[in-house]
């Protein structure tokens, strides 16, 4: 559970008290004040006023302090490399993930968020390598979204058959994983595997809110099929609820190309 305090300034002022080296320091009143629970407590405030996106100067605020109390603190690298990220300062940020994975290289989160900032930057076969590593990491929670991802890089590599093997095992470990069953669906119907496509779409349709890629997909699987019904039906929602999508323009330009013929 999270620290509680009475203010920041409580916090920010027992950094006028730190022992070089010292892992405890006397604090007003003469009370001990452990320093790593001192700094994990900024760390998590920072974190909740990052993720709140209220008050990105208090998140800010509160890692450089944790980072007063532990230079090498791998947990404060990383919510700043995720704060200058929002910022748009890129350079900055990629320079504190590289700190927090060299000071705790088994960080696997920072890994896996490292990779989705390198994967947004293009940089596909730099975060392949990242979401390779973060998946071996057997005892990471989240070992499923870093397959998820690992696929999605090899996907922008080219590397289709590599793409559904870590697709499919992240749905061993996390057999409801939309990503992953959505991006089987493609694969499957690119392969013109469709009765198998359509299989993985119906799963993630089970559990998960239509999207502009899984409406589309559902049009091109029920044509194939010739279920005129639930292709319209797939139709109508998509351009209901995504009227700008790019996926409803190509649904509007293959009505507009069966007109003509």
């Amino acid at each position: 559970m999270l620290a509680r305090i009475s203010s920041p300034a409580t916090l920010a002022g027992l950094v006028l008290t730190l022992l070089l080296g010292g892992c405890v320091t006397t604090g007003p009143g003469g009370k001990e004040v452990d320093l790593d629970k001192a700094r994990k407590t900024h760390v998590q405030l920072g974190l909740r006023y990052l993720q709140s996106g209220e008050n990105r100067e208090a998140a800010r605020h509160h890692f450089q302090q944790a980072l007063e109390l532990g230079k090498r603190d791998p947990e404060a690298h990383h919510g700043l490399a995720l704060l200058y990220q929002v910022d748009g300062e890129l350079a900055v940020a990629e320079s504190h993930f590289k700190k927090a994975l060299r000071y705790d290289s088994g960080f696997s989160m920072a890994r896996v968020n490292y990779g989705v900032f390198l994967y947004q930057q293009e940089r596909y076969g730099d975060a392949k390598e990242q979401f390779q590593i973060a998946s071996e990491d057997l005892s990471y929670n989240r070992r499923s979204y870093a397959l998820a991802n690992l696929g999605r890089a090899e996907l922008r590599l080219g590397n289709s058959e590599s793409a559904e093997k870590a697709f499919q095992k992240a749905l061993s470990l996390s057999p409801d994983l939309p990503v992953a069953l959505l991006e089987l669906a493609e694969l499957k119907f690119a392969g013109k595997e469709y009765a198998q496509a359509k299989h993985y779409l119906d799963r993630f349709g089970e559990r998960n809110r239509q999207v502009p890629q899984s409406l589309w997909l559902g049009i091109r699987i029920e044509k194939t099929f010739g279920n005129r019904d639930k292709e319209r039906s797939y139709g109508l929602a998509l351009k209901n609820l995504f009227p700008y999508s790019e996926e409803t323009l190509k649904y509007q330009k293959m009505m507009a190309e069966n007109e003509q013929r």
